[in-house]
């Protein structure tokens, strides 16, 4: 029987699975991104944002307003989730925004951004997806929180 089955010319029963297949975005899943903020990024930042706030640029000031050094502007952190969205979601639309600033984050400091999808919803060939956020730095501190809202063109994710 197994000589036979090794001269059959049928081929084998196979199952192949692509890793090419898209992801679809589904209630419950997370994308996550972690990061490592800058001298440099603080600076560009307050180039776009105009704010030259001395928390964010002397050390002395910073500490004398009850911080251990400078601090990363809060919506640059923040700025992560409609990065991670638009990495994954080419397209995507960034319709809302709410945050919760916990902690102080410092220069140099790692931080995860991480969204779940909460609720996702059909609308005129797009999707509303709301998304509850949050940043961890150093592997265990809540920073920040909150919820986002984009369109997405489509579920599959990049």
């Amino acid at each position: 029987m197994f000589i036979n089955n090794l001269l059959s010319t049928k081929p084998p029963l196979l199952r192949y699975f692509s890793s090419l297949e898209p992801r679809i975005l589904k209630t419950g899943d997370i994308l996550r991104q972690t990061r490592i903020f800058s001298s440099e990024d603080v600076v560009e930042y307050s180039k776009v944002s105009h704010d030259s706030n001395p928390l964010h640029f002397n050390s002395e000031s910073a500490r004398n307003a009850g911080f251990d050094d400078r601090l990363v502007h809060g919506m640059l952190v923040a700025s992560m989730f409609p990065q991670i969205i638009s990495s994954h979601f080419p397209g995507a639309v960034y319709v809302s925004q709410s945050l919760h600033f916990r902690l102080p984050v410092y220069i140099g400091d790692e931080v995860l951004g991480q969204l779940q999808a909460v609720n996702v919803r059909e609308m005129k060939k797009r999707y509303l997806v709301k998304f509850s956020t949050k940043c961890i730095k150093n592997g265990e501190l809540l920073v920040l929180d909150g919820e986002a809202m984009a369109f997405l063109p489509n579920l599959a994710m990049e």
